[in-house]
């Protein structure tokens, strides 16, 4: 066991609420369409916030319900596919928001795996002992990535942010296992983002597309089928069974995807909790958003034993399990 603990968890999403029904009128779609092959109803779509204004506002609740200063944090690490810029990072726009003056800052990109693969690196600070209190966030606005006119994507994702802060500890509790993996190979079954280059000494490299692009069936089969090979290696290096877990918290990209999870696992669907039906996919900042709901609601209690489960672009998955 790594010992280290989540001392607060928080979340941000932005006010404005777009149902399904509010899509039919920009798509031909429908939320007859949209539910029952999603989950979802809602997502929440920025009108005037840029993905660090709900970093910034996730790191100032954790602060506030810890009790801790800005200047406690030893680290402020965010993850994020839809940064405001390639440059200031977002993790640093942060810092600078709260004045955490003594904190080092930076962002992983890790898609949708990206709230595992952050808790994987902010564990692995504390572990260290070299340092001591750190906040990590999963903080996405796909509004600007997503064509609102492609009915396949645009139905899907959500914007907000969730985070944590950890701190190492001395009591029996902490990072069990994890397991992480890429699948480079399958890359292209999820792209967004492309950059064009038309360099003074080449012709067009590539062609500018900022919008999503997905193999909708290819992901679907990739994460029934993957997905729990990773789960099960990390309950093994934890010396777990599927049953010692008391809730699974896997990324919100797919309702059906969950349920099939669940039935891999012979685990009932209440150990599965799912919060897609009001905010779609938030990529980096699903899981953390359900964890805070969990823990705002009393479902989490010290002892327990979580999975955390991503997956989604890179096409990559991570798994960890915590006792807390």
């Amino acid at each position: 066991m790594e010992k280290m603990k989540i001392v607060a968890t928080a979340r941000q999403v932005p006010e404005r609420v777009v149902s399904n029904d509010d899509l039919a009128e920009l798509m031909d779609t429908s939320d007859e369409w949209i539910y029952p092959r999603t989950g979802i109803h809602n997502r929440h779509v920025v009108e005037n916030e840029n993905t660090s204004d709900l970093a910034a506002a996730v790191a100032e609740k954790l602060l506030a319900k810890a009790g801790w200063a800005a200047s406690d944090l030893d680290f402020i690490i965010v993850s994020t596919m839809s940064p405001d810029a390639l440059s200031p990072h977002t993790s640093a726009i942060v810092q600078g928001k709260i004045g955490a003056d003594k904190a080092f800052a930076f962002d992983i990109n890790a898609a949708c795996s990206g709230f595992v693969y952050g808790l994987s690196v902010a564990s692995s600070f504390l572990s260290s002992r070299r340092y001591q209190k750190g906040m990590f966030i999963g903080a996405e606005v796909l509004s600007k990535l997503v064509d609102w006119k492609d009915r396949t994507v645009s139905v899907l994702f959500g914007d907000g942010a969730g985070g944590v802060l950890l701190e190492s500890t001395d009591e029996e509790k902490g990072l069990l296992s994890e397991e992480l993996q890429a699948y480079g190979d399958r890359g292209e079954a999820i792209l967004t983002g492309r950059f064009a280059n038309k360099n003074a000494f080449a012709g067009e490299i590539s062609p500018l597309d900022p919008y999503f692009h997905q193999d909708g069936r290819g992901v679907y089969s990739f994460a029934t089928r993957e997905v729990p090979k990773v789960l099960d290696k990390a309950l093994a290096k934890a010396d777990l069974q599927a049953d010692d877990v008391d809730f699974y918290l896997a990324h919100q990209a797919n309702h059906r995807i969950i349920e099939s999870m669940a039935k891999n696992f012979g685990q009932p669907m209440e150990k599965f909790p799912t919060n897609m039906v009001e905010y779609g996919n938030t990529s980096a900042a699903s899981t953390a958003i359900l964890l805070d709901e969990l823990q705002e609601s009393g479902q989490i209690k010290p002892g327990m034993k979580i999975a955390f489960v991503g997956f989604g672009g890179g096409l990559a998955i991570g798994a960890q399990v915590w006792q807390l």
